[in-house]
């Protein structure tokens, strides 16, 4: 090992490249020269500052053995809006995700989770779906299924805003005295490879990245060209760095675009927030009878229970299902998946309109829902309206009013929430496509996020995967300098690829195979739709039911 690392413990530096810094010699890189100085020589480089990205730079830095690579993050945007981000507390982000106990558990190790506005996430123990086409319905209940096999609680996953979890891991990557690896800003001109020298130095496959700044400068000391042992793609669905290693992508647009918002509810008795946890939380550990000089051992059978709910009903004849979130204080992010044209449609409704649809969309049959869905966008100047009157004269408020009287509750356990409010400008869309790069990998290059692999987000598993990458990548730089390999070796990066490739395309497949099942058959409608329609409801009764014994539970740990 002492042959791959340098002397100061700042570098890591092979020794062929070493010696030649030492000796003060140039090198060229494609048409441009780049100094002997060794500023311009990066052991690890990542192009995009997002979530996956940041989370690399700070498990690498929160390691002992990786901590003294010398790594730089570029990031086009600007990052100090990351750093200082901040909304009063009764509002919330239109982008939210949902973290898995996994990466919950990884953000935790590297020291970024305690950086979390802990008031902004909620945490969830229960998910209801079910099918408008033939409402059968399958509830996963974690704290159930805990009792049930008296193991520890946990949860389904824990939501937060995107924007809380990149300014938690800023904190940490400052924290960890990193910050000198950023450079945001600054975004990519081109990419070239470096030539061999006439004395042996074999830089032909190193990645040289060319610098320019893309709006003021936050990083006075950024250079204006540097050579990466090993360079990270994390820039995105249209990954420059992903063009440049030459990898192709297999996928297809899905035709639809995803509708999200962020959501008031109506309080629910049986849901407790974040806040009220942590409040009951305090009371007991300051409870009068509790010794001041102990460390009580806490029951976790005691512990307030937190019973925020996800919902999610599919609607095939609107082209997806539409998804609540649970957020804190009677908060909800919603991500409802539709065609192009029903998204314009909900992006032009007036808020209350917005909620009176999205509220049927929850609870009406979908003939209903495509009625509604029918009707002006604007609404009348007079709501005045007899039941005589055109049906066309109807707003959304009245129409959703009248069809819930002639409407069978959702078959779910636990009732849909019901939408009070929409939080202004917070209603988006986006397209929909799956995208999966053929390699994750290529000599001194790897893919991570949404460079290597997009997903419709039916599952919620976009970020999860991306930080999957980004734990898999932190363990596999840290396995080539614990035994002295060459970060951007082939071999050493195929246990990267081999780890994540696989996991990608069978999540990626799956949630492909989920979101065409039920879109089969439509409304149901129809011999042919009726037949599919019943057999998606069979398949559901199946999971759900405990007919076959596992298979729920199978189900439910692949959310993990």
């Amino acid at each position: 090992m002492s042959s791959f690392i340098a002397s100061r413990p700042s570098r890591y530096i092979c020794k062929a490249c070493r010696q030649s810094l030492s000796q003060g010699r140039k090198r060229k890189y494609g048409t441009n020269s780049i100094t002997s100085n060794p500023s311009d020589i990066y052991d690890v480089v990542t192009v995009g500052g997002g979530p996956v990205g940041l989370a690399l730079l700070a498990a690498i830095k929160s390691s002992p053995s990786t901590s003294h690579l010398r790594c730089a993050l570029i990031e086009t945007q600007s990052l100090s809006k990351q750093k200082s981000w901040e909304l009063p507390p009764t509002q919330y982000s239109n982008r939210a995700s949902s973290i898995t106990p996994t990466n919950q558990s990884f953000l935790e190790t590297i020291g970024a989770w305690r950086h979390l506005d802990l008031r902004r996430v909620q945490p969830y123990d229960e998910m209801q779906v079910w099918d408008a086409g033939n409402e059968a319905s399958i509830q996963f209940d974690w704290q159930a299924e805990a009792v049930r096999y008296n193991a520890p609680q946990r949860t389904v996953a824990t939501m937060t805003e995107n924007a809380n979890l990149s300014r938690a891991l800023l904190k940490r990557i400052q924290e960890l005295g990193a910050e000198d690896s950023l450079l945001p800003s600054t975004s990519v001109d081109r990419i070239d490879h470096g030539v061999d020298d006439a004395e042996g130095l074999n830089m032909s496959t190193w990645p040289v990245l060319s610098l320019k700044p893309s709006g003021p400068s936050e990083s006075p000391s950024t250079p204006r060209q540097i050579a990466a042992r090993l360079l990270v793609g994390a820039d995105g669905i249209n990954s420059p760095v992903r063009t440049f290693a030459g990898i192709n992508t297999n996928g297809w647009d899905y035709h639809r675009h995803g509708v999200v918002a962020t959501l008031e509810l109506e309080p629910s008795k049986d849901t407790q927030s974040s806040a009220d946890v942590d409040s009951a939380l305090e009371d007991f550990l300051s409870d009068e009878e509790t010794p001041s000089n102990s460390n009580p051992q806490i029951d976790k059978n005691l512990m307030p229970s937190n019973r925020a709910t996800a919902y999610q009903r599919f609607l095939p004849s609107m082209g997806g299902p539409i998804a609540i979130l649970p957020l804190p204080n009677n908060h909800a992010s919603l991500v409802w998946s539709t065609t192009p044209q029903i998204a314009n449609y909900l992006k032009s409704l007036s808020p209350s309109a917005f909620v009176a649809t999205v509220n049927a969309a929850l609870r009406l049959n979908q003939v209903d829902i495509k009625y509604m869905l029918s009707l002006p966008s604007t609404s009348p100047s007079s709501t005045d309206f007899t039941k005589s009157s055109s049906s066309s004269s109807y707003t959304h408020e009245d129409e959703l009013r009248w069809r819930l009287t002639q409407t069978d509750p959702a078959p779910t356990t636990r009732e849909p929430p019901l939408v009070r409010a929409v939080q202004p400008n917070t209603v988006a869309s986006f397209p929909l496509r799956l995208r999966n790069a053929t390699s994750y990998i290529v000599p001194r290059i790897a893919l991570a996020g949404d460079a290597a692999h997009t997903i419709h987000p039916l599952a919620g598993q976009g970020l999860n995967l991306g930080l999957g990458d980004a734990t898999a990548l932190a363990s596999t730089i840290q396995y080539a300098v614990e035994h002295g390999m060459d970060l951007g070796d082939l071999g050493m990066l195929e246990q990267y690829g081999s780890a994540r490739y696989g996991k990608a395309v069978e999540m990626s497949s799956g949630v492909d195979a989920l979101n065409w099942m039920f879109q089969l058959g439509g409304s149901g409608e129809g011999l042919v739709g009726s037949l599919i329609g019943r057999a998606r409801g069979l398949g559901m009764q199946v999971v759900g039911s405990g007919w076959i014994p596992g298979l729920k539970e199978i189900v439910m740990r692949r959310a993990d």
